[in-house]
């Protein structure tokens, strides 16, 4: 039987934690400037380039990363593996963060902000040809589902606590939502499948403007499959991090069987990449695009190097070996989508693009608070299994 799920506990402000709080004031300085001098000003996107790091970094690749409850979720409600249940309630966690701070990086990127709310309202002005529409309204009803797919762990704590409106929230809402979850469940597993495809239906549109090695029919279905295995590797680090962090018990032995699964989907992955290129007779491109063929031989080393160490039994038992597994996985999808939203797109001759100071420092500051928060919840509030109560953090 798994082990209930509890809160680490644990002082809050940490040194680590006032570090964190430091580079996310910097970041709501930097976010600040943007909304009182626009975005001219304080980034360096141009006509040629009007998506950044705050797109490519925030969102295509944030979304990915925030995949793990997604991708939990298809191993154990859909391929009914409940061994793995442990995993899920920090996997979603990790994606409601995630998700959530996509959501706030789409708004300081928007030029008319204060438009945004318009959007899932304005039904009658949809353009239903439009990829990002698609997107836009996936991502914001996910990170509603996300939430309530967590909710199971708040209301758990509140109706362990005093009396009064939080436990009677938690008292009469817990029927509910437990005969509602099966359908949120399916739900969480529907919307993520319809955006990450879409957001590599979105570089379709890029057509000649995205180099040949990168464009192809099959972005949307290579967009899923790498975001699967970023959902996965993000599931190993958080899970040995987290081991590490706040002195709980290791879940190794779980992480190991999971090897196999990520081991398949990478290798799914290369296997696609090369026979489309081949089919399409571009192959060639891999060793005669300068700079890019850099970029894609380390796309595909991130990719095979993670998959090749998970055939071996002895490696997968090792935690330090698992950590760096994650860590490529979580590399190779990350480079991927960031090559192909930034560093292979070409809008023609005269456009450049670098993210400015203030750009990176409002990433930096999304970071952070998303790290905060996480480790605010997991102290508070019963998210991770076998978790010893008043560990520290260090």
């Amino acid at each position: 039987m798994s082990e209930r799920a509890v809160p680490v506990g644990g002082p809050i402000i940490t040194p680590a934690f006032r570090w964190l709080m430091l580079v996310f004031g910097v970041g709501v300085v930097m976010a600040a400037w943007r909304f009182i001098a626009g975005l001219g000003p304080v980034t360096a996107l141009s006509d040629g380039y009007p998506w950044g790091i705050w797109i490519a970094f925030d969102v295509v690749v944030g979304t990915a990363l925030g995949c793990g409850g997604y991708a939990m979720a298809i191993l154990v409600y859909i391929f009914n593996k409940g061994k793995y249940h442990p995993l899920v309630r920090p996997a979603v966690l990790t994606s409601a963060l995630g998700y959530s701070l996509a959501a706030v990086a789409i708004v300081i990127d928007v030029g008319r902000y204060w438009n945004i709310w318009k959007l899932p309202f304005a039904w009658r002005w949809w353009n239903l040809s439009s990829a990002l529409l698609e997107v836009a309204l996936c991502v914001m009803a996910y990170v509603i589902v996300l939430w309530i797919e967590m909710s199971p762990a708040f209301l758990e704590k509140w109706k362990d606590g005093p009396p009064g409106f939080l436990r009677n929230l938690a008292t009469s809402m817990s029927p509910i939502l437990d005969r509602a979850l099966l359908w949120i469940i399916a739900l969480g597993l529907l919307l993520p499948t319809m955006h990450q495809s879409s957001l590599g239906s979105v570089m379709l549109l890029a057509h000649n403007k995205l180099h040949p090695l990168w464009h192809t029919p099959l972005l949307p279905l290579l967009f899923l499959v790498s975001c699967i295995a970023m959902g996965y590797g993000v599931v190993v680090l958080e899970s040995t991090l987290s081991s590490r962090a706040f002195k709980r018990k290791d879940e190794t032995p779980m992480l190991a069987s999971l090897g196999g699964v990520i081991a398949g989907l990478l290798f799914a992955y290369v296997i696609i990449r090369l026979v489309d290129l081949a089919a399409r007779g571009r192959l060639s491109l891999v060793f005669s695009s300068g700079w890019l063929s850099f970029w894609f031989l380390v796309e595909m080393a991130l990719f095979l190097t993670p998959a090749v160490m998970l055939l071996n039994a002895r490696t997968r038992s090792q935690t330090g070996s698992l950590f760096r597994i994650g860590m490529l996985v979580v590399l190779a999808g990350s480079l991927y989508r960031f090559v192909t939203y930034l560093i292979a797109f070409n809008p023609g001759p005269g456009w450049s693009y670098f993210p400015a100071v203030p750009e990176m420092f409002v990433t930096f500051g999304i970071v952070a608070l998303e790290i905060m928060v996480y480790i605010v919840l997991v102290k508070r509030f019963p998210i991770l299994a076998g978790a010893r109560q008043g560990a520290e953090a260090h």
